[in-house]
């Protein structure tokens, strides 16, 4: 760690942002047949000439407004330490059965390894076994690992490593810890579910279901990728910690598969603007919304009528802007399915989101919200500090078919802090 190292700093989901992680998609999108989809969490396959292009529209904008930083150069970075290197070898191979592997492994260049770790490692046909097995790969290409928003979450001064729901996503938790405890660029502590003396297999935490609202408080998503088990994680070390802090939990869905986390249905715009997806977040439902409160290590728990009733208690007054529009629910529920909702602030009020939702966009600009395509940003025609409100609209007919939105695709580890 050097003395100008980046320390991790996001208190709110809408501060200035100062420093985002990216994974632009790459071969590991192309390695997938329709046979292979389901088990790599997709409904469908994507197309990664299309996908690639569309995602340089959210990589360019964030450049021009921030500093990013790639997945890829951070874990080619590590790995020339070589004691990260041999440990991150051995615990990735011992998490998925390969321990005959590590030496082949270490025996790469630093750039090549990298390239396996998230593209997959090839099955070599060395013996009849392996010549009669259907299987391609010996370590699976990280097909959602553009995803970053999932495997660490910034909260505060730390960053949570997600104890992912699913055994195809462990491997990206792993590399994001590395980075974040051996990479000089960042000052920060991890904090990980399965290094805790009371660990369960029922911790699930996914970084889409957790939202900083404010440094006292935060949103947490239950449903099919997070459990009340991950959320009680959390709040056992605040206990422990003896902190102040509020948790609203909101139940989701477990189906259909657009409902997997919290910011598909809801994601903040501005101090005091948020988008909702309004059947799960405000209609009368059976979704539960909680309020957990620790005062000096004492909790106390209750249930709200739903999130905005819960948020105004602790002080947030939110209007909300709906997903889809108000006046036909059949284009919300189109929308929302193509993340209509999964907005990604990088200043209070600027909010960068996919083009395809048009019903989305427009309530957004009727909102006060001015319309800025990506191409005229990153061409240098106009640039968001310009405007005291702006959605910047990306490409996303291919993107949004991975079941995720800009916030899906960004990690977040700095912000300026808010004057609330």
């Amino acid at each position: 760690m050097t003395s100008n190292a980046l320390k991790i700093n996001v208190n709110s989901e809408i501060g200035k942002l100062n420093a985002v992680i990216l994974h632009t998609p790459g071969a590991e999108i192309q390695n997938m047949t329709p046979e292979n989809a389901e088990r790599a969490l997709y409904s469908d396959i994507l197309n990664l000439h299309v996908a690639q292009n569309e995602y340089k529209q959210l990589s360019g904008v964030l450049e021009k407004v921030t500093k990013t930083y790639q997945v890829r150069e951070l874990l080619e970075d590590i790995l020339k330490n070589n004691r990260v290197k041999e440990t991150l070898i051995e615990k990735i191979c011992k998490n998925e059965n390969v321990s005959f592997q590590k030496c082949a492994l270490d025996e790469l260049d630093n750039k090549e390894l990298a390239r396996q770790l998230i593209e997959g490692v090839l099955l070599k046909k060395e013996t009849l076994s392996d010549f009669l097995s259907k299987k391609r790969y010996l370590l699976q290409p990280l097909h959602n690992f553009f995803f970053t928003r999932d495997a660490a979450i910034s909260i505060n001064e730390k960053v949570l490593i997600a104890r992912m729901a699913n055994n195809v996503r462990e491997r990206e938790s792993m590399i994001m810890q590395a980075i974040f405890d051996f990479h000089p660029a960042f000052s920060t502590t991890t904090i990980n579910p399965i290094e805790d003396r009371f660990f369960s297999e029922n911790i699930k935490i996914e970084g889409g279901d957790i939202l900083v609202a404010r440094e006292d408080v935060l949103l947490i998503g239950i449903g099919s990728r997070t459990t009340s088990q991950g959320v009680d994680f959390i709040l056992r070390r605040l206990k422990e910690k003896k902190m102040n802090m509020s948790i609203i939990v909101q139940e989701l869905p477990l189906s259909p598969e657009s409902f997997i986390h919290l910011d598909m249905v809801f994601t903040f715009l501005d101090k005091n603007k948020c988008m909702i997806y309004e059947p799960i977040i405000t209609r009368p439902n059976k979704y539960q919304t909680v309020l957990i409160s620790v005062d000096n290590g004492k909790v106390k728990i209750s249930e709200k009528t739903n999130l905005l009733t819960a948020t105004k208690e602790l002080g947030f007054d939110l209007e909300p802007i709906y997903c889809g529009g108000t006046e036909d629910s059949w284009i919300q529920q189109r929308e929302q399915w193509h993340s209509g909702a999964n907005f990604f602030a990088f200043a209070p009020g600027k909010v960068i989101g996919y083009e395809r939702n048009v019903y989305t966009i427009e309530a957004l600009s009727k909102h006060g919200f001015e319309v800025l395509k990506a191409e005229e940003i990153i061409n240098d025609k106009v640039h968001p500090d310009n405007y005291d409100k702006c959605v910047v609209t990306i490409a996303g007919s291919e993107l949004s078919r991975g079941g995720g939105g800009a916030r899906c695709m960004t990690m977040p580890i700095n912000r300026e802090n808010i004057e609330w």
